[in-house]
Order: structure tokens, then sequence, then C-alpha cells
């Protein structure tokens, strides 16, 4: 009878070990808001004094010169983030990640945002690193943009991973053995005064480590 009792007790402690380290691990892979949809809070503008970052209909809007706009939170490494996402016609901008705290156009991953600009790179491209010429967006139009970067290891060689989505398509995904950008903040680009970008529902999702 002891023994019984010893048998239930230890699988009972077990079924609920287990259902702790499950609702654990929920909590550690939610989804994070990293815009309240009423305030800058969380956010500063790096760049151009007359670079405009303002809130306008639950958005993000950039306009003006050049800047960026740069997520407070963090450093990230690995994660899912994603964001909704408007350009306007001719319009140029880019989502930013693992980059510094204070960065320039060229500090950090970007996945771009263009659908008509003169540059010929278009969204769903990782600049300078995987490029995309065919329009997939159009311009004005509010898309959903969603990346998964981890480090891993592939063929016994570091890497890190990076898989593009644009409305829930994934594109790729693409191996950086040269590990180009180790961790960092999100941010996003005010490319030039003919720019207007519009961001909303900002999330991210921490991953862990491989």
């Amino acid at each position: 009878m002891t023994r019984i009792v010893r048998w239930l007790t230890s699988m009972t402690l077990g079924f609920f070990a287990l259902v702790s380290s499950g609702n654990l691990s929920a909590q550690e892979t939610k989804w994070v808001p990293l815009f309240d949809g009423k305030s800058m809070d969380g956010w500063e503008k790096v760049g151009k004094d007359d670079s405009v970052w303002q809130v306008t209909d639950g958005a993000l809007a950039g306009s003006g010169a050049a800047s960026m706009l740069v997520c407070t939170k963090g450093p990230y490494k690995n994660f899912k983030y994603r964001a909704e996402v408007k350009i306007n016609d001719k319009g140029n901008s880019g989502l930013y990640f693992r980059t510094t705290r204070k960065p320039g156009f060229s500090d950090g991953y970007e996945a771009q945002i263009d659908s008509t600009h003169t540059d010929p790179i278009r969204t769903g491209s990782l600049y300078g690193m995987c490029h995309v010429y065919k329009r997939l967006v159009e311009p004005d139009t509010w898309f959903t943009y969603e990346l998964e970067v981890r480090d891993d290891v592939w063929r016994g060689k570091n890497m890190t991973r990076i898989k593009i989505t644009v409305n829930g398509n994934e594109l790729y995904e693409f191996l950086d053995f040269n590990l180009t950008f180790k961790e960092g903040h999100f941010a996003f680009q005010q490319h030039d005064p003919g720019s207007k970008v519009l961001i909303r529902k900002v999330e991210v999702m921490e991953l862990p480590a491989k």
C-alpha cells in the first residue's frame, strides 16, 4: 500500500512539474509588443533634427530628412519579430535588427521596405545580402513583415539563420556564415524627404539558443 501511495505521489509531482515547465516555456516564447500604438515610449530618433517621427492614427510615422527610429529595449539575439508596414509611392525605408543603439544606415541587418523607389532592391530583400527585385507589395498598402533570426550550426559551421516572410509567404532563409552582426536593437529607417513610412503592431518573441 505504501509503495502504491509513493508511486502515485511521484507520478502526480511529475505531472505538475511538466505542466509548470510547459507554462514557463509558453511564457518565455510569447509575443511581446514593442509599440503601444499611442506614444513614442520605448523609441528614440537618431539622426537629423528635421527628420520627423510621430504617432499618427495608431502608427509610428516617419517623414522628412534621414534618420533612424531605434527601439530602446534590448539587445536581442535570437527571436521572431513582426510588424505591419506601409510605404508611400517612391518611398524607401528599412526594418533593422541586431543594430547598434545609435545606428547609421550600414549598422545592422536591414530588411528592405521599398515598392517603387528608384533603388530597385524591393521589400523582402535582406539588403546587401539577398535581394528581391520583384514588387511583392503595392505602395500605400499595409503588409506584414516577419523575421526569424537565430544563431545555429550547419555542417559544423557557426552561422546565423535569417528567415524572411512577407504577408505570410516565406521568401527564403539566408545563412550568414560571416556572423556579420551578433546581437542588437530593432530600428526603422527614414530614408529621405520623399519617403513616408508607417509602422504598427510591432512585436518580438525571444527564442532560446540552440
